[in-house]
């Protein structure tokens, strides 16, 4: 998703008299590469809160 909005993006130029169709397409890749990195961070920070931690061991007591 990321790749996909930075294609979108960066493969249209920026002028004064840009199509409206453009425009908004190139706006629908700022908001989709945003979206990916989004997902990615979520992601990420799924994966490192479900690893399975050791567990501790209870030598109180004993």
């Amino acid at each position: 998703m990321v790749v996909v909005g930075l294609v979108l993006f960066y493969a249209i130029q920026t002028k004064p008299g840009i199509d409206e169709s453009l425009r908004a397409v190139k706006h629908a890749g700022t908001f989709v590469g945003l979206m990916g990195i989004g997902v990615f961070i979520a992601g990420m920070l799924l994966y490192l809160i479900s690893r399975n931690q050791p567990q501790p061991e209870d030598t109180f007591g004993r």
